[in-house]
């Protein structure tokens, strides 16, 4: 065992996870990558020199198979120090519209999905004494949304929800963080035409979000500009008035 820290990322695949590992890895991490597209880990792994990269398949909705994979990953890292419940899902439909199987799908990605990864990570941390649980929810979660967008925000809550219930355990050793990340491009959103005045680079979101979660920060609004004010106005302002915010 080398003394590399180690991070697991879920959905490392695409988008914001996908970005995570690089930037993890150039900063010295090893680590443990999964996703559904096996394909384009391997692919991501083959550019990351310099650390030790495995990859697993995992769907996060497959409990049985997340518990498995992050132990495998444990036991052939010899730890985990960190790990990152990033996996989510987009879809959405306004409800009462005929799509509950969209709704229904984001609902077990984004918050059974995270239970049961929170659940596997703090087994480990648990059984080593010591790990840092990062949970990646969206500034969404934090009123309701309209539309297509209401199951998803109610996910990220959720989410964020878990973070706090654990960190109010105060379970030894382990330190939790959620990060609220703003509007930044990833795959997620790559099929919205008009973009968002508000909207980043994803180099650039990332890079906002792994210096928070290095300074393993309770709850961290990203990036910073404008998603701190944004966020103090979207939790005080009528509902009326976050409609036009966000």
């Amino acid at each position: 065992m080398d003394d590399r820290p180690v991070v697991l990322i879920t959905g490392a695949s695409a988008g914001l996870g996908e970005e995570m590992a690089r930037q993890f890895a150039a900063l010295g991490y090893d680590l443990a990558l999964c996703a559904r597209r096996i394909d384009r880990l391997s692919a991501l792994a083959a550019t990351l020199t310099g650390v030790r990269v495995i990859v697993k398949q995992l769907d996060v909705t497959d409990d049985d198979a997340v518990f498995a994979v992050f132990q495998q990953f444990a036991d052939e890292f010899g730890r985990i120090d960190r790990v990152i419940v990033n996996a989510g899902l987009g879809k959405g439909a306004p409800l009462g519209t005929g799509r509950f199987d969209a709704n229904r799908a984001t609902a077990m990605v984004n918050f059974v999905g995270a239970l049961a990864q929170t659940e596997a990570a703090l087994q480990i941390f648990r059984a080593q004494g010591r790990g840092h649980l990062v949970l990646i929810s969206s500034m969404s979660a934090l009123r309701g949304m309209r539309k297509s967008m209401t199951t998803y925000a109610a996910t990220k809550a959720g989410v964020a929800a878990i973070a706090e219930g654990v960190r109010s355990e105060r379970i030894p050793g382990v330190d939790v963080s959620v990060v609220y990340p703003g509007y930044i491009e990833s795959e997620m959103n790559a099929h919205v035409k008009q973009k968002t005045k508000f909207m980043v680079k994803t180099d650039i979101g990332v890079r906002a979000m792994v210096s928070a979660i290095e300074k393993r920060k309770v709850k961290a609004y990203v990036p910073a500009w404008p998603w701190v004010p944004i966020g103090y106005a979207m939790r005080v302002l009528p509902l009326s008035l976050v409609r036009k915010v966000v």
